[in-house]
């Protein structure tokens, strides 16, 4: 089984964090490898809002314009597919690809993203990135003040009930899964959000409809949920990198400069922060790549 010569860096993840860092790698004239599996977690949304100069713009016409600028540098070869391990050999890391081929480098930068895990209700999985959202800085303006729902998954449901009445009349569904006491009421109704506590059985229709345990249907205009993330590559665990227990799942400790715990690898994007938009993974990407650079100069 044949490895390729040394590459400078090897950046895994080919989506917004992935390729700011290998822009900025090429840019510092690095022989670099990107390993893509092609599976962005915004793939389900129509539009992308919020990153200057691409607002409203279709993810993934974002995502084919910054690869081809990324390839216009001849020291970056891209790779389609999945990266399945990673170690430490002698001082470098060897990373090994589904189809069998393994990649050797001096540095290497982890932006492999996060998985979505939404609870088991009918209808909410078709809808997720469409009419169902987590950030309100994405999709709320869209809504246009209409009727947004927050589905209750746990306590972080009722923060993101007091952030959302600036962009429509809220409603918050409890779905047996938030308890609120008589100060956390208090404060949902002096900003307006109804209290639904009726389980939901299903969710219907394009402008999502939530049909309530007790019969009920209650036409939305977009639907919010605080949904539980998981690693979406091993990597990371198998090369010994420190996590960090957020808000929504674990995520890759880093520093400042996007070092993990183990030296000599990066990383960026969702995968290692606890907001996630497109603005915020480049330029995650951005110091990522940078600090990848000079790391290979300085240490």
């Amino acid at each position: 089984m044949a490895i390729d010569p040394l590459y400078q860096a090897i950046v895994v993840g080919g989506s917004y964090a992935g390729m700011a860092a290998a822009m900025y790698l090429a840019r510092g004239r690095q022989r670099i490898a990107v390993i893509d599996a092609g599976i962005r977690r915004n793939r389900f949304a129509a539009t992308s809002h919020g990153f200057l100069g691409q607002d409203g713009r279709a993810p993934g016409d974002i995502a084919a314009d910054a690869k081809a600028q990324l390839l216009a540098y001849p020291s970056v070869t891209w790779l389609q597919g999945t990266a399945t391990s990673a170690e430490v050999i002698d001082g470098t890391f060897q990373v090994s690809l589904e189809g069998g081929e393994r990649l050797t480098a001096r540095r290497l930068v982890l932006a492999t993203g996060v998985i979505d895990e939404l609870p088991a209700i009918p209808g909410l999985a078709e809808r997720w990135g469409r009419s169902v959202f987590v950030c309100p800085y994405c999709h709320g303006y869209e809504l246009n003040q209409g009727h947004i729902g927050v589905i209750g998954v746990g306590d972080l449901s009722l923060h993101q009930a007091m952030m959302l009445p600036d962009w429509g009349q809220v409603t918050l569904f409890t779905n047996e899964t938030v308890a609120l006491d008589d100060t956390q009421i208090v404060s949902l109704n002096a900003r307006g959000v109804t209290i639904e506590p009726a389980p939901i059985t299903a969710i219907v229709g394009e402008s999502p409809i939530v049909q309530l345990g007790d019969g009920r249907a209650v036409p939305m205009d977009g639907l919010f949920i605080m949904s539980r993330t998981r690693m979406a590559s091993p990597l990371a665990e198998q090369l010994g990198c420190a996590f960090d227990e957020g808000p929504f799942g674990p995520i890759i400790r880093t520093d400042e400069l996007k070092q993990t715990t183990v030296p000599g690898v990066f990383a960026c994007g969702d995968a290692a922060r606890v907001a996630a938009a497109v603005a915020l993974a480049v330029g995650d990407g951005t110091v990522a790549g940078t600090a990848a650079h000079r790391s290979l100069i300085f240490s």
